[in-house]
């Protein structure tokens, strides 16, 4: 059930994130070294984009990579160990059951770790649109993956995420976001063009950063 319209719904976000070592292998031509920092700032970029959004009030990182725990935690994060390392959906899930407990009355968010062009009211438009479809997502930029998705208290939280994830979520049931302008909250980043294009939408400071310290 939808909560009171007059009240906006509260939430908390779920962002995995993987050891940096292992993370964004498909950025073909960037140094292993400098493909880590790239990743953290593009995890350090989505956790502090969230945090500003008028509706989150909390996001958790799960995550056993050191450098990730301690730059999101300096933001505000709430930091989990990957205590399933069995992947991201049983990552999210993990994230999810421990903020239902603390905080029941709240929306539960599962939210992609590499959004460096996300806007904070890019994100709490899509969550105000979660908030009256009880179950819901939102599709990447390619159409066939997803950014985000949310459940209302009261609704399963069961991500979805992965290879074909926008398909796997219409199956189970979740309705999908649109009629917003999220273009930055759609655009992960998983190859070089894909940074290009969040580049082309605007990057947030550490993302841009990272890069510029690489063009140096």
């Amino acid at each position: 059930m939808a909560p009171d319209s007059q009240t906006p719904l509260a939430w908390s976000l779920v962002i995995p994130v993987k050891v940096l070592a292992q993370a964004k292998t498909r950025l073909t031509g960037i140094a292993p070294e400098r493909r880590s920092r790239l990743a953290l700032a593009m995890a350090a970029d989505t956790v502090a984009a969230a945090l500003q959004a008028d509706t989150v009030a909390a996001v958790l990182v799960v995550t056993d990579d050191p450098e990730v725990r301690e730059l999101t935690a300096a933001l505000g994060a709430v930091v989990l160990p990957d205590a399933p390392g069995a992947g991201l959906n049983e990552a999210l899930g993990y994230g999810a059951a421990y903020a239902r407990q603390r905080w029941p009355a709240r929306g539960l968010g599962g939210l992609a770790g590499d959004l460096p062009a996300m806007r904070p009211a890019e994100l709490t438009a899509a969550l105000g649109a979660a908030a009256e479809l009880g179950v819901a997502f939102v599709a990447d930029a390619d159409g066939t993956g997803t950014a985000l998705y949310a459940a209302v208290p009261g609704a399963a939280f069961r991500p979805r995420f992965g290879r074909a994830s926008r398909r796997r979520h219409l199956d189970g049931g979740a309705r999908e976001i649109g009629g917003v302008a999220l273009e930055g909250l759609r655009r992960d980043v998983d190859t070089v063009d894909d940074l290009r294009a969040a580049a082309a939408i605007g990057l947030g400071p550490r993302t841009a950063a990272e890069l510029t310290s690489r063009a140096d």
